[in-house]
Protein backbone atom coordinates (compact mmCIF):
# COMPACT_ATOMS: atom_id res chain seq x y z
CA UNK A 1 0.00 0.00 0.00
CA UNK A 2 1.06 3.32 -1.09
CA UNK A 3 2.57 5.83 2.16
CA UNK A 4 -0.08 8.65 2.67
CA UNK A 5 0.39 11.74 0.47
CA UNK A 6 -0.58 15.78 1.50
CA UNK A 7 -4.33 16.00 0.34
CA UNK A 8 -5.08 18.22 -2.71
CA UNK A 9 -7.71 18.69 -4.88
CA UNK A 10 -7.20 18.71 -8.74
CA UNK A 11 -7.86 21.41 -10.51
CA UNK A 12 -11.12 21.24 -13.24
CA UNK A 13 -10.24 21.40 -16.88
CA UNK A 14 -12.61 20.96 -19.84
CA UNK A 15 -12.45 17.59 -21.72
CA UNK A 16 -10.33 17.64 -24.97
CA UNK A 17 -8.85 14.51 -27.02
CA UNK A 18 -5.83 12.79 -25.79
CA UNK A 19 -2.34 14.47 -27.12
CA UNK A 20 -0.03 12.06 -28.99
CA UNK A 21 2.16 12.49 -25.48
CA UNK A 22 -0.77 11.89 -23.32
CA UNK A 23 -1.84 8.69 -25.14
CA UNK A 24 1.37 7.08 -24.98
CA UNK A 25 1.63 7.74 -21.35
CA UNK A 26 -2.02 5.92 -20.97
CA UNK A 27 -0.67 3.36 -23.12
CA UNK A 28 1.36 0.87 -20.81
CA UNK A 29 -2.00 0.73 -18.27
CA UNK A 30 -4.62 -0.45 -21.05
CA UNK A 31 -5.68 -3.69 -22.21
CA UNK A 32 -5.45 -3.45 -25.81
CA UNK A 33 -7.35 -7.02 -26.98
CA UNK A 34 -10.97 -7.54 -26.58
CA UNK A 35 -11.93 -10.57 -24.71
CA UNK A 36 -12.29 -12.68 -28.01
CA UNK A 37 -8.54 -11.75 -28.02
CA UNK A 38 -8.68 -9.11 -31.20
CA UNK A 39 -6.80 -5.95 -31.40
CA UNK A 40 -9.22 -3.16 -30.46
CA UNK A 41 -8.71 -1.11 -33.85
CA UNK A 42 -8.87 2.32 -32.50
CA UNK A 43 -7.68 2.53 -29.15
CA UNK A 44 -7.32 5.94 -28.31
CA UNK A 45 -10.37 7.02 -29.45
CA UNK A 46 -12.25 4.55 -27.45
CA UNK A 47 -10.17 6.12 -24.19
CA UNK A 48 -11.01 9.54 -25.58
CA UNK A 49 -14.84 8.25 -25.65
CA UNK A 50 -14.64 7.03 -21.93
CA UNK A 51 -12.59 10.30 -20.67
CA UNK A 52 -15.17 12.04 -22.70
CA UNK A 53 -18.43 10.78 -21.26
CA UNK A 54 -16.98 10.86 -17.37
CA UNK A 55 -16.23 13.75 -17.32
CA UNK A 56 -19.65 14.71 -16.92
CA UNK A 57 -22.38 13.10 -14.85
CA UNK A 58 -24.47 11.89 -18.31
CA UNK A 59 -25.50 7.97 -18.69
CA UNK A 60 -23.50 5.58 -21.12
CA UNK A 61 -25.77 5.64 -23.77
CA UNK A 62 -24.78 9.20 -24.33
CA UNK A 63 -21.25 8.28 -24.82
CA UNK A 64 -19.40 9.19 -27.97
CA UNK A 65 -19.59 6.65 -30.84
CA UNK A 66 -15.91 4.95 -31.01
CA UNK A 67 -14.78 2.02 -32.55
CA UNK A 68 -18.45 0.42 -31.61
CA UNK A 69 -21.72 1.60 -30.09
CA UNK A 70 -22.22 3.12 -26.61
CA UNK A 71 -22.41 -0.26 -24.85
CA UNK A 72 -19.03 -1.03 -26.14
CA UNK A 73 -16.94 1.73 -24.54
CA UNK A 74 -18.95 0.80 -21.32
CA UNK A 75 -18.09 -2.75 -21.93
CA UNK A 76 -14.49 -1.62 -22.10
CA UNK A 77 -14.82 0.83 -18.86
CA UNK A 78 -16.11 -1.82 -17.02
CA UNK A 79 -13.23 -4.24 -18.34
CA UNK A 80 -10.72 -1.48 -17.37
CA UNK A 81 -12.20 -1.01 -13.93
CA UNK A 82 -12.44 -4.67 -13.04
CA UNK A 83 -8.87 -4.93 -14.51
CA UNK A 84 -7.50 -2.55 -11.32
CA UNK A 85 -6.96 0.36 -14.40
CA UNK A 86 -7.55 3.22 -11.84
CA UNK A 87 -6.02 2.29 -8.78
CA UNK A 88 -3.14 1.96 -10.90
CA UNK A 89 -3.46 5.09 -12.55
CA UNK A 90 -4.18 6.92 -9.34
CA UNK A 91 -0.90 5.55 -8.18
CA UNK A 92 0.94 6.29 -10.90
CA UNK A 93 -0.12 10.43 -10.83
CA UNK A 94 0.45 10.87 -7.09
CA UNK A 95 4.53 9.53 -8.09
CA UNK A 96 4.58 11.62 -11.38
CA UNK A 97 6.48 14.82 -11.79
CA UNK A 98 4.40 17.89 -12.39
CA UNK A 99 4.95 18.52 -15.58
CA UNK A 100 4.29 15.04 -16.15
CA UNK A 101 2.10 13.56 -19.47
CA UNK A 102 -0.56 11.87 -16.78
CA UNK A 103 -0.22 15.05 -14.86
CA UNK A 104 -1.98 16.64 -18.00
CA UNK A 105 -5.18 14.70 -17.90
CA UNK A 106 -5.14 14.19 -14.23
CA UNK A 107 -8.79 16.07 -13.92
CA UNK A 108 -10.09 13.36 -16.47
CA UNK A 109 -8.47 10.42 -14.58
CA UNK A 110 -10.05 11.40 -11.20
CA UNK A 111 -13.29 12.20 -12.78
CA UNK A 112 -13.11 8.83 -14.77
CA UNK A 113 -12.30 7.26 -10.81
CA UNK A 114 -15.59 8.52 -9.74
CA UNK A 115 -17.58 6.09 -11.48
CA UNK A 116 -15.67 2.86 -10.28
CA UNK A 117 -16.65 3.34 -6.56
CA UNK A 118 -19.43 0.98 -7.03
CA UNK A 119 -17.39 -1.94 -8.61
CA UNK A 120 -14.27 -1.42 -6.56
CA UNK A 121 -15.41 -0.53 -3.02
CA UNK A 122 -13.80 0.43 0.07
CA UNK A 123 -10.01 -0.59 -1.25
CA UNK A 124 -10.75 2.08 -3.81
CA UNK A 125 -11.72 4.49 -1.06
CA UNK A 126 -8.48 3.75 1.09
CA UNK A 127 -6.02 4.00 -2.13
CA UNK A 128 -7.53 7.52 -3.16
CA UNK A 129 -7.66 8.80 0.70
CA UNK A 130 -3.69 7.56 1.56
CA UNK A 131 -2.76 9.06 -2.24
CA UNK A 132 -4.71 12.30 -1.34
CA UNK A 133 -6.13 12.46 -4.47
CA UNK A 134 -8.97 14.15 -2.88
CA UNK A 135 -11.01 14.40 -6.57
CA UNK A 136 -10.77 10.85 -7.20
CA UNK A 137 -13.80 10.80 -4.22
CA UNK A 138 -17.46 10.61 -5.56
CA UNK A 139 -18.08 13.18 -2.66
CA UNK A 140 -16.76 15.75 0.05
CA UNK A 141 -14.55 13.27 2.29
CA UNK A 142 -16.14 14.44 5.58
CA UNK A 143 -19.48 12.53 4.15
CA UNK A 144 -18.06 9.17 3.43
CA UNK A 145 -16.08 6.25 5.07
CA UNK A 146 -13.13 6.59 6.64
CA UNK A 147 -11.35 3.32 7.16
CA UNK A 148 -7.70 5.00 8.36
CA UNK A 149 -9.58 6.60 11.42
CA UNK A 150 -8.48 3.85 13.63
CA UNK A 151 -5.38 5.38 13.81
CA UNK A 152 -6.29 8.14 15.08
CA UNK A 153 -8.38 6.52 17.83
CA UNK A 154 -5.48 4.70 19.05
CA UNK A 155 -3.51 8.44 19.76
CA UNK A 156 -6.35 9.61 21.56
CA UNK A 157 -5.73 9.26 25.82
CA UNK A 158 -6.91 5.87 26.99
CA UNK A 159 -9.78 6.32 29.84
CA UNK A 160 -8.15 3.78 31.99
CA UNK A 161 -5.36 5.99 32.22
CA UNK A 162 -7.32 8.85 33.09
CA UNK A 163 -7.62 9.77 37.04
CA UNK A 164 -10.31 9.07 39.48
CA UNK A 165 -11.92 12.70 39.73
CA UNK A 166 -14.33 14.78 38.86
CA UNK A 167 -11.91 15.69 35.93
CA UNK A 168 -11.31 12.35 35.59
CA UNK A 169 -15.10 11.71 34.88
CA UNK A 170 -15.37 14.43 32.30
CA UNK A 171 -12.18 13.79 30.34
CA UNK A 172 -13.94 9.69 30.38
CA UNK A 173 -17.31 11.47 29.00
CA UNK A 174 -15.18 13.45 26.19
CA UNK A 175 -13.18 10.44 25.21
CA UNK A 176 -16.47 8.41 24.64
CA UNK A 177 -18.04 11.08 22.88
CA UNK A 178 -15.45 11.11 20.56
CA UNK A 179 -14.87 7.64 19.84
CA UNK A 180 -18.64 7.74 19.14
CA UNK A 181 -18.18 10.64 16.70
CA UNK A 182 -14.97 8.44 15.20
CA UNK A 183 -17.23 5.64 14.69
CA UNK A 184 -19.88 7.55 12.82
CA UNK A 185 -16.79 9.15 10.51
CA UNK A 186 -15.48 5.66 9.81
CA UNK A 187 -18.76 4.79 8.90
CA UNK A 188 -19.48 7.77 6.33
CA UNK A 189 -23.33 8.88 5.25
CA UNK A 190 -25.28 5.67 4.42
CA UNK A 191 -26.62 8.31 1.52
CA UNK A 192 -25.23 11.40 0.38
CA UNK A 193 -27.40 13.70 -1.71
CA UNK A 194 -27.22 13.55 -5.58
CA UNK A 195 -26.67 17.48 -5.80
CA UNK A 196 -23.87 17.80 -2.76
CA UNK A 197 -21.99 14.38 -5.29
CA UNK A 198 -22.32 17.19 -8.45
CA UNK A 199 -21.51 19.93 -6.79
CA UNK A 200 -18.38 18.38 -4.94
CA UNK A 201 -15.44 19.22 -7.69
Amino acid sequence: MPLPHAPRLTPPAPWSPLTDLQFHALLPYLLPRSLAGRKIADLRARMDAILHLTATTAPWREAPAADGTPATVARYYRRLTHNGLWERLLVALAEAAPGHPLRQIEHLIVRACRRAHRMRGIGLLVLIRRLGLRSALNGPPWLLPDPDLSETLARAPHPLGIPRSRAGRLARAGYLRAVTWLLKAAEGRARIPRSVRLAWP
